[in-house]
């Protein structure tokens, strides 16, 4: 079985701002490495946030960034 990455979930988690806090109007993969961390040691919040925040956090660990800023480019807001 080989896994397909959703493209439309992805462009969404390319987009996606930070709703509230210090950081908020900044795509999630523009936020530092040392806030998610801490989010990571705290607690995501629920929801489709959490989930986003720990996705790029995974992203970010694992240095898959320019995957998400590439999905950025080809496919514009």
């Amino acid at each position: 079985m080989q896994l397909q990455p959703d493209k439309d979930k992805l462009i969404e988690l390319a987009h996606y701002k930070m709703p509230f806090g210090k950081y908020k109007g900044r795509h999630l993969v523009d936020l530092p490495e040392a806030y998610l961390v801490w989010f990571k040691q705290k607690g995501f919040p629920e929801g489709k946030l959490g989930a986003l925040l720990q996705t790029i956090y995974e992203v970010k660990i694992n240095g898959l960034e320019p995957i998400i800023r590439n999905i950025q480019r080809q496919f514009p807001e």
